[in-house]
Parts: C-alpha cells; sequence; structure tokens
C-alpha cells in the first residue's frame, strides 16, 4: 500500500532541518515506521536477531548509510541512543543525520544522554479522522484562534461515528470492511500482553484487568484506589494498602511507557496557579477503539448504549485534538488539557498556544446538548475574565464538539457548534 500522508509529516521535515536526529515516539502500529521511511533514506531494523547483535557488539556498525538513517524501534538496543547523540556532536553541525522510531521508552538506566540540542521528541498518534478521509476539515483549530468560521449545513451520521471509534485510527485497517477493522484493536491487545517484557508490573491477566478497569472508568478521573478495588487489590476490610497503591501507579506508568494511555493534564488561567499541577490527571487511551475491545463492545453494542456511546466518542475527540494540537504552529507538546475546579465546573478540553491564546471545547454526542455544553463553556469564560491573575481573559473560542447535528453554526452567545467529522489541525 502507498504511504499515506500523516500531519505530522511537516514537522518531522521541519526538525529534520533544526536537528541532527528526530525521534518519533507512540504506540505500537500507529504507522511510525511508514511515516520515518517516508523522509528516510536507508533503515536499521531490530527485527533480525544478527543486526541486534551485531548493535550489541559494536552499535557503529549499523549507524551507517544514506541520511537520513531509519533506526527502527531504537530502544531494543538502548545504546544506539548514546551512540546517535555521539554520531551527531561527531557531525559538527549537519542536521537531519537519524530517525529513530520508539513504541517504548527503555527502562531508566540504559541510556547516559537526554539527548537535548540533538535529538528532538516528536509523539505520534494513530490516525486522526482528516487523515482517514472521514473529516472534511472545512473546520480548522488555527482558523478558530483566528476566528475563522463559516456556518453551513453538514451531513453527520451516529452509525458511522460508532463504527469510527470502535475500528479506530489503525493504518492496518485502512480500506477494510468495519467487521475486519474491528479485529484490529483486539489483536493490537494480544500482541500487546503476549510480548514479552522484563519490565511488565505484573502477569498478562494483571496487565490486561488494569487495562479493563481504566476503559470501565473512561471519562472521569478515576483514582488508583479505584483501579486497585477493580484488580482486586484490598485488604480484607476492603481498603487499598500502600503496597497496592504503588503497585497500580507501576501498572499506569507501565502502559504511560508504552504511549497505550495517554494523561490529560488540569488547566488552569494563570500560567503559574498551582491548580495546573495539583487537578489530578485523566486517564485515557491512545485510541478509542481500545477501550472499545477492552469491553467487548462493537458498533452495535454503542447504537444501543449510549452512555458508553457518548465515552468513546469523548475518547475520538481527544485523540484527534492531540494530533491537530501536536501539529499546530503555536502549540507546545503540553498545549491539551481539561478544566474542573471545585465549584463542579468540568470542561472536557481547554488548547492554550504558545503566546497565552486559549480555547475551551466541550464534547456532546448530540447537538441537541449544546445548550448545557454552551452553558459551561460561558461560565468558565466568565471565570476566567473575573481572575485578575489571568494574562489572557478572553477566549479565542468557545467550541461545542458533537457527533450529530444538521449544521454547524455559531449561537447568539458565540459559542460555536460543529461536528468532528469537519474539524482539522
Amino acid at each position: 500500500m502507498p504511504y499515506m500522508p500523516r500531519l505530522i509529516d511537516s514537522i518531522v521535515d521541519l526538525h529534520l532541518k533544526a536537528f541532527g536526529a528526530v525521534e518519533i515516539a507512540g504506540t505500537m502500529w500507529s504507522g511510525k515506521t511508514w511515516t520515518a521511511r517516508a523522509h528516510g533514506e536507508s533503515e536499521v531494523s531490530f527485527d533480525r536477531r544478527q543486526t541486534r547483535e551485531l548493535a550489541e557488539m559494536d552499535v557503529d556498525t549499523v549507524l551507517g548509510g544514506p541520511r537520513p538513517c531509519v533506526i527502527d524501534e531504537w530502544q531494543v538496543v538502548p545504546e544506539v541512543w548514546d551512540a546517535v547523540r555521539g554520531k551527531v556532536d561527531e557531525a559538527a553541525g549537519k542536521r537531519g543525520l537519524y530517525i529513530l522510531t520508539g513504541s517504548s521508552r527503555p527502562a531508566k538506566g540504559k541510556t547516559r544522554h537526554t539527548g537535548s540540542g540533538r535529538i528532538s521528541r516528536l509523539k505520534m498518534w494513530p490516525m486522526s479522522l482528516f487523515e482517514l478521509g472521514a473529516s472534511s476539515g472545512s473546520v480548522s483549530l488555527s482558523g478558530l484562534f483566528n476566528g475563522e468560521f463559516e456556518s453551513r449545513p453538514v451531513d453527520t451520521s451516529l452509525e458511522r461515528l460508532a463504527s469510527l471509534a470502535c475500528r479506530g485510527g489503525w493504518p492496518a485497517a485502512f480500506g477494510l470492511d468495519d467487521e475486519a477493522a474491528q479485529v484490529v484493536p483486539a489483536q493490537y491487545l494480544d500482541a500487546l500482553f503476549a510480548k514479552e517484557d522484563e519490565n511488565a508490573p505484573g502477569s498478562e491477566r494483571e496487565l490486561r484487568t488494569f487495562l479493563r478497569s481504566l476503559a470501565r472508568n473512561i471519562g472521569s478521573a478515576a483514582t488508583l484506589d479505584t483501579i486497585a478495588r477493580d484488580m482486586g487489590l484490598v485488604n480484607s476490610d476492603g481498603k487499598v494498602s500502600d503496597a497496592s497503591g504503588r503497585k497500580v501507579r507501576a501498572f499506569l506508568d507501565y502502559f504511560l511507557g508504552r504511549y497505550v494511555v495517554c494523561d490529560l493534564e488540569g488547566w488552569d488561567a494563570p500560567i503559574k496557579s498551582p491548580r495546573r499541577l495539583r487537578t489530578k490527571p485523566k486517564h485515557g487511551f491512545a485510541d478509542p477503539s481500545l477501550p472499545a475491545a477492552l469491553l467487548g463492545a462493537g458498533s452495535q453494542t454503542l447504537m444501543g448504549n449510549l452512555q458508553l456511546f457518548g465515552q468513546l466518542f469523548e475518547e475520538l475527540c481527544l485523540r484527534d485534538l492531540r494530533i491537530y494540537t501536536s501539529v499546530m504552529k503555536d502549540a507546545h507538546p503540553d498545549s491539551l488539557h481539561y478544566y474542573r475546579d471545585s465549584d463542579g465546573l468540568e470542561v472536557d478540553a481547554v488548547i492554550e498556544l504558545k503566546d497565552g491564546r486559549w480555547g475551551a471545547i466541550e464534547i456532546k454526542l448530540g447537538a441537541n446538548k449544546a445548550d448545557a455544553a454552551a452553558h459551561s463553556l460561558i461560565r468558565l469564560r466568565d471565570k476566567v475574565a473575573a481572575n485578575p491573575a489571568a494574562r489572557n481573559p478572553e477566549p479565542s473560542f468557545l467550541l461545542v464538539l458533537v457527533g450529530k447535528t444538521d449544521y454547524q453554526y455559531r449561537m447568539p452567545n458565540g459559542v460555536i457548534v460543529a461536528p468532528i467529522t469537519e474539524l482539522t489541525a
């Protein structure tokens, strides 16, 4: 199959011009290798035992070839990181020498240097709806920050969205019918659990139970105690011990390190506000098809369970928002957040740019919930405006991101309603 262009392509090109090497990190099967090959001239893959052994004996022997040289799954031989850093130093200012891909972080102590100033780091997720051809891209986040929006009729389908949530954004599923595509995330999980990993904090059964608990609690900032109880890690009195809490934390760190789980951090308007650090992160998935597969839910299941559908739809939207913000010119690596305060106000997503501009997004399955969503967004806007420490009190936009609607439009209060199937970066 020919290479399918990704939104990250322009960012990879930019970083190759600025740095000696670029790392593309992300969950397995997200298309990192295909993207790296599209920008590289040669490749080293550690799928072959002989190549691994050769690299372990003398890593310099595998770093030749035309540049940029793609080094696939570099963490299999962690010494590669330090060797690449050394090669970049020896090149005396030359750029774009190596592209590294990685689907997990190596164990602590396996690399000596951070690579700062030599190796830039990019994150990659499965494909967004725009990359899959399931979004027209008529509404761009960059355009919303610049005041650009056009009201018009749109064509949306809940059945189609249910299918897109369950099949996910896996490049390997592109072009497959729904039945075949929905096998891919289940096989992804089997491959993930079956993979022999000395760093795994528990058995295959425990790993699967942890992720099932996380899937059961999607849409909420589930505590480690909640997950521990789901896993049966409680004392005879029903309480979670400190040791059980540390064990659950180890499971969470393990899947964060494999880019399967993604954290969404809290936000407050003052850039130095302690609330940004004190608000518990929400734990989500790299792709909505993963919790769907863990819960055994197909597209027909979602059509009969709108509560679950709404939760997986939110996961789908957050995946796309991560992808879109990661390639926006004025965004930074932590531009996407969520908001929650002691007054019970919660907003699903807040995007903050480097210059302080921000926009807030509420996610609803249908436009029939737009009024309630707009009320939350306006409450947030008014709270920020009343905070003298906020450096940019007025939002660039307030958006209700929906699944089903006949129109994309601006409400009299200024809040925009638009479907995810029209959104892009």
